[in-house]
């Protein structure tokens, strides 16, 4: 059971139902209860943002492709050799573990790059093969066709 004494009664239903009560202290009511509402403190004036140049080289994507296109393992390439190779190149790996393995999981989404062991960001990683066209000209079918019927 909560018991309430009667100037935080007399605030709970002056908060609740507007202004039932009049604005002017009685004799029982402390000055403090009945005072007027702080006025608004001014709004701060919003800080403009300062963006960061853009750092001027390859992005780690960018990096990583050429990491393993460079490679010239019929395996591919494995994370951790991935990883050294681009510290080696002068990329914190350390700092942006993160990064590295977000962007691989981006390659291997888009279709540029390829599993060949493993899953997610670990495992063995090599370039897509590129697909080898056909010459499918009219020209080739026409002459296919009348030499078969030369032949009968």
């Amino acid at each position: 059971m909560v018991c309430l004494t009667a100037a935080s009664a007399l605030r709970l239903l002056q908060t609740e139902s507007g202004s039932l009560i009049s604005d002017k202290p009685d004799s029982k009511t402390n000055m403090a209860e009945v005072a007027p509402a702080p006025a608004a403190a001014p709004a701060k004036a919003a800080k403009k943002k300062t963006s960061k140049p853009k750092k001027a080289g390859p992005s780690v994507s960018e990096l990583i492709v050429k990491t393993v296109a460079a490679s010239k393992e019929r395996s591919g390439v494995s994370a951790a050799a991935l990883k050294k190779a681009l510290a080696a190149g002068g990329y914190d790996v350390d700092k942006n573990k993160a990064r590295v393995n977000t962007a691989i999981k981006s390659l291997l989404t888009k279709g540029t790059l390829v599993h060949t062991k493993g899953t997610g960001a670990a495992g063995s990683f090599k370039m897509t093969p590129v697909p080898v066209k056909s010459c499918v000209r009219p020209c080739c079918q026409t002459r296919s066709r009348l030499s078969s019927f030369n032949s009968i």
